[in-house]
């Protein structure tokens, strides 16, 4: 009788684990397609800021906002992660500071 208790626990046991690897690996599929579209904006809108100031020498945090339709934040986190990867740079302080091609 104790014998069989402890195989349905392990199988309970078993049961579960199998089902929780199989739940996690259909949540990251589902997730991951959506972060990859979201990183590929991301990267497009950063092409876009770069492409500006080739055509226009510069770029305010304002025209970035305007030319890529995302917020004030979204528009200096853009130009944050250019100057931290080293392709642009900022000039200027307080309200006239705007970003250069280095």
């Amino acid at each position: 009788m104790s014998l069989v208790i402890i195989i349905f626990i392990v199988g309970i046991i078993i049961g579960f684990l199998i089902s929780y690897a199989y739940f996690k690996s259909a949540e990251k599929s589902a997730i991951n397609p959506f972060v990859k579209a979201q990183s590929a904006k991301k990267e497009e809108n950063k092409e876009a800021i770069v492409r500006y100031i080739r055509e226009h020498g510069k770029i305010a945090n304002n025209d970035a906002e305007r030319l890529l339709k995302v917020s004030d934040a979204t528009a200096t986190n853009y130009l944050e992660e250019l100057e931290q990867e080293g392709i642009v740079e900022q000039m200027g302080q307080g309200r006239s500071v705007y970003y250069q091609l280095k």
